[in-house]
């Protein structure tokens, strides 16, 4: 018999992930991660993943099937290398996935630390997402979910051989409506709990004003300029704008202008037209691959830039460096530094990185 540790939010999908690994015959340890305190920072349980009710929520569900449940504080881990990423990133113009972050430095590093402290076999988690090992290339492949609606392959990019071998996603070969189903049917607290839909340190969407708070200063207004380095007015502070935002500029001009780069060493935001915003190539590093252990050669792909983009016809390869480049068929609109480039052959995840700089 196997040990498992099922990684569990109090959501819906942690929780009949557990049950269909209990089914198993293994044996099973719910853990939910503290990372903050919600109450703290005025943040009630609907929107988040991680406030006192939703531990509540996982260890009902826990109860109900008759296994242990842990809660294990990686506060000040999750401080240090999400939340301080987080600030930082966009105190310097990037746009951070703090999703991926806690996945990399949380979920998959610090869980998988505390899984072989308790000398455990596996980790258990509700993505939605399908690990599958490849015998003719000797390595664990990364697949997207059944489900393309709920796919969460992307924000699993970074995963290594090691940890795919430690890990399991019941919910890839299922669809959320049956998900849903399985709850309800097991008496489930949560079974039409709402899916959490922010970051759950900032739930309002506000990145500005939790920054603010978060490190006790104010952004410095500074210049919007155009294209051509021409002021055309003051601006409230970079971390107040994201790549390819039009609304809450506060500049009149004759046609719709777009934030097109932010500068964080000038401390300018440049505005331009939407044609301003696409861009053919971009450079991309903290590179990790999945389904091959390099990319020396140019490889025909498809690639996303954000979890919601489209996947897009694009070639890939990297430079002696390591760097990864990306050049797509037809140019890419507003994309944006700190957020990750995925790459997938098909279904299979190939790798990915966060995105360094976009070139016309």
């Amino acid at each position: 018999m196997r040990k498992a540790i099922i990684a569990m939010s109090g959501g819906v999908d942690s929780s009949v992930a557990a049950l269909l690994t209990k089914e198993t015959g293994d044996e099973c340890i719910g853990a939910t991660m503290k990372l903050f305190h919600n109450e703290d920072i005025g943040v009630k349980r609907e929107k988040t993943c991680c406030s006192l009710d939703d531990v509540e929520d996982a260890r009902n569900v826990c109860y109900r099937m008759g296994i242990r449940y842990y809660v294990f504080n990686f506060s000040e881990r999750f401080k240090e290398d999400v939340m301080d990423r987080f600030v930082d990133a966009y105190e310097h113009g990037a746009t951070p996935n703090p999703c991926i972050d806690c996945n990399r430095y949380l979920k998959f590093d610090k869980m998988f630390q505390r899984m072989r402290e308790l000398e455990y076999d596996y980790i258990v988690t509700g993505h939605y997402a399908r690990v599958e090992y490849d015998e003719e290339k000797n390595r664990y492949l990364l697949k997207k979910a059944v489900d393309d609606t709920k796919d969460q392959s992307y924000v699993l990019y970074m995963l290594t051989q090691e940890q795919l071998a430690h890990i399991s996603l019941p919910l890839g070969g299922l669809r959320k409506t049956e998900v849903r189903e399985i709850a309800e049917k097991h008496g489930f607290v949560n079974a039409r709990k709402h899916d959490s839909q922010d970051i759950c340190f900032v739930p309002d969407g506000d990145y500005a004003k939790f920054i603010e708070q978060y490190t006790g200063r104010k952004s410095i207004p500074g210049d919007f300029v155009d294209t051509e380095g021409n002021i055309l007015g003051k601006h409230k502070g970079i971390i107040h704008y994201t790549l390819g935002q039009r609304r809450g500029l506060g500049i009149s001009a004759a046609s719709r202008l777009y934030v097109c780069d932010i500068s964080p060493k000038t401390n300018q935001v440049v505005l331009g037209n939407n044609e301003d915003l696409f861009h053919s190539e971009l450079t991309a590093t903290k590179v990790n691959l999945i389904s091959c252990e390099s990319l020396k050669e140019p490889m025909r792909l498809k690639a996303k830039i954000r979890y919601r983009h489209p996947e897009q016809e694009a070639v890939a390869w990297q430079t002696e460096d390591g760097v990864l480049h990306v050049r797509f068929d037809k140019p890419q609109r507003a994309i944006t530094r700190g957020q990750a480039v995925v790459l997938y052959d098909g279904d299979i995840v190939v790798g990915g990185g966060v995105i360094e700089n976009c070139i016309k």
